[in-house]
């Protein structure tokens, strides 16, 4: 599977289905992989490889792909998964590794039809650095609630340090970074809210 890898409660491989979905966005879209590639700045070749299911898509990527699409990570992922349940078993909960950039993220409560909140567990390895162009949807709303470690977040041209505890909350108009603090990983919660 590369060195990114997604794990799930069920069959069919939601790599499998993720691009599968990328592809029928870029059509809905009526947009040619050109100009994806040049929405996105991701080259033509790789996003044709990452449709065919060739390669798997690290976070930074999915990160360029929802925003030109205008959609937030989990809601895309949530795309993929059949009919989401009210009650999510842990064991039901996709996780989503990018191992080249030190990033776990286990959708805790996806998005669902006719909700407009979702939670996110996020774990960055020491030395884990994540950057976003921007958010998928603008003015998206964030609380990060840092359970375990420290977490550095940029946002809207703003530096955060914040420790077991802290919670930051605001609403993302800009580019976004998340950056592990210290020799221990940091696990964090990220509730996420549409406009």
């Amino acid at each position: 599977m590369g060195q990114d890898s997604v794990e799930e409660a069920g069959p069919g491989g939601v790599d499998a289905r993720l691009a599968a979905r990328l592809a029928e966005l870029r059509v809905e879209g009526g947009w040619s992989l050109e100009e994806l590639a040049r929405r996105t700045g991701v080259s033509r070749s790789t996003l044709s490889r990452l449709e065919r299911g060739e390669i798997s898509p690290t976070a930074a990527l999915l990160g360029r792909l929802c925003a030109a699409y205008e959609r937030t990570m989990s809601r895309l992922l949530a795309e993929v998964e059949a009919d989401p349940p009210q009650l999510v078993r842990a064991g039901e909960q996709t996780v989503w590794r990018d191992e080249e950039s030190g990033f776990t993220r286990r959708s805790v409560s996806p998005p669902h039809p006719g909700l407009r909140g979702e939670a996110i567990e996020g774990l960055l390895r020491p030395g884990a650095d994540i950057s976003y162009d921007g958010p998928p949807v603008p003015g998206l709303e964030q609380h990060i609630w840092v359970l375990d470690g420290g977490l550095e977040v940029g946002a809207n041209g703003h530096t955060y340090e914040l420790r077991e505890g802290d919670c930051l909350r605001f609403r993302l108009w800009g580019r976004s970074r998340f950056r592990c603090l210290g020799t221990e990983s940091v696990r964090y919660a990220l509730l996420v809210v549409l406009p």
